[in-house]
């Protein structure tokens, strides 16, 4: 069964075509890279399925809802979330409070009954702790969990940027470049924690990242965009010798090793 459909999206920028024409589907559960050069279209789709971007036609049906014209924030409260590239954390502010965030499109209760903190925002505050502390138990954070992220290393960071995102209690996760500036111990952590999001919490995950070993490894399924196209799409084993992948991708050298 499929958690998205994207079909057939086209996205222009001044007359450059950023998309053309890509379709996409991505089976509940699973793990779906997008990979390809830079400048091939890979965080234009991202934009498109978060409604930051408004395509100029084509499709993205996530379940029963159309994505297209909606806003951003519907988008998140429908059940995609997403991790960035660049990290977004309150350096100020704990790991705990940094989670918390993730929660907060999830409360029902007024701003004025926060504020007040009545007895119904301080129950609605309990629940929404209880599911943060899984998320902390889940990405291994409970040590840092009461430091301010301005101090932590950028590995742990990572996690925290993730573990925001997973505390939206997504159906859908978009993970933009997971592994970007992390050492190789790092990236294996990271690489862990992604597999197991797939096995344990059944979350379909969109992957784009460049550490292309870690794609083919952790991925179920491979899309590769070129100049806004879509130029391949199989596992891994059919993209490792997909003779167009190679070319755009991977460079012609590595047909010959």
């Amino acid at each position: 069964m499929s958690a998205l459909e994207v079909r057939d999206l086209t996205l222009s920028f001044a007359g450059v075509r950023a998309l053309d024409g890509v379709s996409l589907d991505v089976e509940a559960g699973s793990i779906t890279a997008v990979i390809g050069p830079n400048g091939a279209g890979k965080t234009s789709l991202f934009n498109c399925i978060c409604g930051v971007y408004l395509p100029d036609s084509g499709s993205i049906q996530f379940g029963a809802e159309q994505l297209i014209g909606q806003a951003p924030h519907r988008i998140a409260s429908l059940g995609v979330a997403r991790m960035f590239q660049n990290l977004a954390v309150f350096d100020q502010l704990t790991v705990l409070d940094n989670l918390m965030l993730g929660r907060h499109h999830l409360y029902e209760t007024s701003w004025l009954s926060q504020m007040m903190w009545t007895p119904r925002a301080r129950r609605e505050e309990a629940h929404h702790r209880v599911r943060v502390e899984e998320v902390i138990d889940f990405l291994q954070l409970a040590k840092y969990r009461k430091m301010p992220c301005g101090i932590l290393p950028y590995g742990i960071l990572k996690r925290v940027e993730l573990g925001r995102a997973l505390c939206m209690d997504p159906k859908l996760l978009l993970l933009d470049e997971p592994a970007a500036g992390l050492n190789q111990e790092e990236t294996e952590e990271m690489a862990r924690f992604i597999l197991d999001i797939a096995e344990e919490l059944d979350v379909a995950q969109i992957l784009i990242e460049h550490e292309l070993h870690m794609v083919l490894d952790l991925a179920d399924h491979v899309a590769v965009l070129d100049f806004g196209k879509k130029i391949a799409d199989g596992s891994p084993a059919e993209i490792r010798r997909h003779e167009a992948v190679l070319d755009a991708y991977m460079g012609q050298e590595e047909q010959h090793e």
